[in-house]
């Protein structure tokens, strides 16, 4: 009997767990030809959390859970989480009910037609108008400067078989960013709609950084556009400096008396130029970041505490 694995990664979601347990186990009952497990990794929740999962966890073995000892932030703690299941498949999904459970019984059908990875995507989402605009265009924009392919509006949310996690394993990467990772390997994809709900309950955990960080971390690790711009726009800047420092030198031999250049000119170039050094070595060092991030060969998260396994 092939055993399906529920990923549900938490941080403060004291409103949600229960419900969202009850929705994946009532989801997953209805598979009665698989075995299951339903996993949460919880990111050092300072609310109830843990004791609602504990509770969970005393009253069915099928509910395992890991507790971090610190959080360790939102892609290493779910990507930790799928190594550790024991299922043939794991699907991992959030648990403020943005995900529709309803989908996990339409992942599981596309799985037994031979594909590894079934991927959610949102083509509609009840989210805030504006933060969709912006997503849209992060999208857009890094599917253009990739060399590798970039799934629009993919969040993770998704089944992936065995053979992919195994493979996730072996990359030892201390900073994975699945959304690329799912791109990037090639292994049989299909690629399910869904309409994004609104958080049922609670507050969510993203704000400015964290969405600044997951541009960051998808940016520096699939495209290198970035730094050719550096390069290509230092010699186009050098090259238009230079012409003009030339018709500057012959307006000023031809109308000496005449001509004041006068200091304007020069501050505004002083300026921009340093504008454009400090724009571009805050770039390198998010390159740089990210590989002295890779070199360390940091734990991916330091468990506190498992139930059930």
């Amino acid at each position: 009997m092939k055993k399906i694995s529920v990923l549900v990664p938490c941080y403060n979601e004291e409103e949600n767990v229960e419900a969202i347990s009850a929705a994946i186990l009532e989801q997953l009952d209805k598979l009665s030809n698989y075995d299951y497990e339903l996993v949460f990794i919880d990111n050092c929740s300072k609310d109830k959390t843990r004791n609602i999962i504990e509770g969970l966890c005393s009253k069915n073995q099928k509910i395992k859970a890991i507790f971090n000892a610190k959080n360790f932030g939102q892609f290493n703690s779910p990507y930790h989480g799928m190594l550790q299941v024991s299922g043939d498949c794991v699907i991992l999904m959030c648990a403020d009910f943005q995900d529709p459970v309803e989908m996990i019984p339409k992942f599981v059908s596309e799985w037994e037609k031979g594909y590894m990875i079934v991927c959610g995507i949102k083509a509609s989402s009840k989210e805030n108008k504006i933060m969709r605009f912006i997503r849209t265009c992060y999208y857009k924009i890094i599917k253009k400067m990739s060399d590798v392919e970039q799934i629009e509006h993919f969040t993770g949310f998704a089944l992936y078989d065995r053979s992919f996690i195994e493979v996730l394993r072996k990359l030892d990467d201390p900073t994975p960013f699945i959304r690329g990772i799912v791109a990037e390997l090639g292994f049989a994809r299909k690629d399910i709609i869904y309409e994004q709900q609104k958080r049922k309950a609670g507050k969510t955990k993203n704000n400015f950084y964290t969405l600044y960080d997951a541009a960051m971390l998808s940016f520096t690790s699939y495209t290198k556009i970035g730094l050719r711009i550096a390069t290509f726009l230092g010699v186009f800047i050098g090259f238009v400096s230079l012409i003009i420092g030339i018709i500057y030198l012959i307006l000023k031999l031809l109308f000496w008396d005449n001509f004041s250049a006068g200091t304007v000119p020069i501050l505004i170039g002083v300026f921009f130029f340093g504008a454009v050094q400090l724009f571009f070595i805050g770039l390198i060092g998010e390159y740089i970041m990210a590989i002295n991030t890779r070199v360390m060969k940091r734990p991916l998260v330091v468990e506190d505490k498992r139930i059930n396994f």
